[in-house]
């Protein structure tokens, strides 16, 4: 399998970091409901530093599987 550094979407040149980013961010936001639900706020001391945490490990996750 071979690494793109560069997609092409319609004609636009778009980094794969910014493609795998967005697909992190996404995933993150479809988490937040499932975190609310399990009152991630009382297991977790800083959330958004935990939410950045998991940010960095999908866009790891994409990175190499993508």
């Amino acid at each position: 399998m071979q690494l793109q550094p560069v997609l092409d979407i319609g004609g636009l040149l778009v980094s794969s970091f910014v493609v795998h980013a967005g697909l992190a961010i996404a995933t993150l936001l479809a988490l937040n409901p499932l975190l609310a639900k399990v009152r991630a706020r009382r297991v977790v001391w800083n959330l958004p530093l935990a939410e950045f945490g998991i940010l960095i490990g999908l866009i790891g996750l994409y990175t190499i599987l993508l």
